[in-house]
């Protein structure tokens, strides 16, 4: 039935069920609105996520990323410290799949090498004559697959007595993307043991400060206030610079780790504090404490678990801080150092303009740095986003 009596927004037809309204009756879902209301905050927090395009394509990137570590060796076309004497700042080589107007099989051309005694520039000019076909799933440079199984298998070989330098060489004769491949290993994990000092330390401090408050609230407030004080980098550097030169790389490795993570805890516990100061009076928590529970299970159990998704969500935005920091004290000569290879180390070796300047694929180690730092905040926004599905 239509009803058109007037109103304050004028005559507006207004649509009145006749129908007498049971109050027994029980509204039936459709299984679509019973899948979506009976889910879980994980499975919204999916959901949502999944409308965020950018967000998942940089999250497939990083599992491709960290999976690659894995097998560093094995996707590596040498190994970490071949030596190709010959070839000594050699420029990237292109792969090709035509040849004199034929479609042949993916290969790369020689190299032809004189040196210019002008400038004593390394010139290398494409040898068409030397066509070098590029092999997949073959046996090459021999390496032991994280330091302890001996073998030479890899996915991609230059040709037998051939080259295949897709993105150069350095001073040393060394293959750049075998260099990069394995030092993403190092600069990836500094990044996750970093992160995971942090966050305990975070959550730990963060937890204690925000439940308790009193002294204890000023206290840690006192100290990450001091701490926050001092420029980053500098204080990096210094206490870099302050570990001992008899130290062993690996040593240097997990102090560096260390270091990134001891002073990254403060932003995280500041979002623990402020989040528990507004949990800590809610119904739940107060039946809790009235039921006898301590107040680590009342923290751990009952209230962490309702901002879990913001801690997540914080910790992969910490990440990329903790690769750029272990990059710039590399870079500058404080943090890894050789034998070491990570993006960092690397980088330390393009520090002459003049090289660079004469052989610009030296600054190709920043190229996985730029991509990982952006996708992981990609990441981040995602999950920042998805964290609160009910928005």
């Amino acid at each position: 039935m239509t009803d058109t009596t007037p109103n304050t927004s004028g005559n507006i037809p207004r649509y009145v069920n006749e129908e007498p309204w049971d109050a027994n009756a029980v509204e039936v879902l459709t299984p679509a609105q019973e899948k979506f209301y009976l889910a879980n905050q994980w499975t919204l927090m999916w959901w949502k996520f999944r409308r965020h395009k950018l967000a998942v394509w940089s999250g497939v990137l990083l599992i491709m990323t960290f999976g690659s570590i894995l097998i560093s060796e094995i996707l590596a076309p040498y190994n970490l410290h071949s030596r190709n004497t010959d070839f000594l700042y050699a420029p990237p080589q292109m792969v090709r799949i035509f040849h004199e107007g034929e479609l042949v099989r993916p290969f790369v051309y020689g190299f032809d090498y004189r040196l210019d005694m002008e400038t004593l520039e390394r010139v290398y000019t494409a040898n068409k004559e030397q066509v070098q076909p590029i092999r997949f799933f073959c046996l090459g440079d021999d390496y032991e697959f994280w330091g302890m199984i001996e073998g030479s298998f890899h996915i991609i070989c230059p040709a037998e007595d051939g080259t295949l330098f897709l993105l150069g060489t350095d001073r040393l004769g060394r293959d750049m993307l075998s260099r990069i491949l394995y030092g993403a290993r190092i600069s990836l994990t500094v990044g996750l043991i970093g992160i995971a000092i942090s966050f305990l330390l975070g959550v730990i401090l963060g937890g204690l400060s925000g439940y308790y408050g009193g002294w204890i609230d000023s206290a840690v407030q006192r100290l990450i206030e001091i701490i926050r004080s001092f420029p980053e980098l500098p204080l990096w550097m210094a206490l870099s610079a302050s570990l001992p030169v008899t130290w062993s790389p690996i040593w240097v490795y997990f102090g560096i780790t260390i270091i990134l993570g001891l002073f990254d805890w403060t932003g995280l516990a500041r979002a623990v504090r402020s989040k528990l100061l507004a949990l800590r009076e809610e119904d739940f928590a107060t039946a809790a404490v009235l039921m006898g529970a301590k107040p680590k299970r009342v923290i751990f159990r009952h209230l962490m678990p309702s901002f879990t998704s913001h801690l997540i969500a914080s910790a992969t935005l910490s990440i990329p801080s903790m690769i750029l920091g272990e990059t710039a004290l590399s870079f500058l000569g404080l943090g890894l150092r050789p034998p070491i290879t990570s993006w960092g180390v690397l980088l330390n070796e393009a520090q002459n303009i003049n090289v660079v300047a004469l052989y610009p694929w030296l600054m190709l180690p920043v190229v996985p740095v730029i991509i990982v730092v952006l996708a992981f905040n990609f990441l981040g926004d995602g999950l920042r986003d998805a964290a609160d599905p009910y928005k």
